[in-house]
C-alpha cells in the first residue's frame, strides 16, 4: 500500500471515531438531560419524537464532522502547498480553510434545531 492510501484510511478511521464519539456524547447529554428531568412534570412530548430528534442531532453533527474534516484534510493540505510556493496567499488559503470547517457548524446548528423542538 502506498503512504497516501494508508493516510486515506487512518482519515477514514479517524472520521468514523469522530461520528461515534458525537453520537455518545450527544445521546449521553440527552440522557443526562433527561435524568435531571426526572423529579420534574411530565412533559408533553411522545418519546418516540424525542428518540428521533436525538437520533437525527446525533447524525447530523458526526456526518457533519466527517464532511468537514475530509474538507479540511484537502484543502488544508492544497494550502500548505500553495503557501510554500506563494508565502504571501497565507492570508487567502486560510479563507477557504475556514469555509471547509463552516460545513461542521452548520451541522451543529441543524443539531440545535432538532433538539429545540423537544
Amino acid at each position: 500500500m502506498s503512504s497516501k492510501q494508508v493516510r486515506t484510511q487512518r482519515l477514514i478511521a479517524a472520521s468514523f471515531a469522530a461520528v461515534v464519539l458525537g453520537c455518545f456524547v450527544v445521546l449521553a447529554s440527552a440522557a443526562a438531560q433527561s435524568a435531571g428531568e426526572e423529579g420534574a412534570a411530565a412533559t408533553a412530548a411522545d418519546p418516540e419524537t424525542v428518540k428521533w430528534a436525538l437520533l437525527s442531532a446525533a447524525i447530523s453533527t458526526g456526518l457533519s464532522c466527517v464532511g468537514a474534516g475530509v474538507a479540511v484534510a484537502y484543502v488544508g493540505s492544497a494550502a500548505v502547498g500553495a503557501v510554500a510556493e506563494k508565502p504571501e496567499i497565507a492570508g487567502r488559503t486560510l479563507i477557504f480553510v475556514g469555509l471547509a470547517e463552516g460545513i461542521a457548524i452548520y451541522g451543529l446548528i441543524v443539531a440545535i434545531m432538532c433538539l429545540g423542538t423537544v
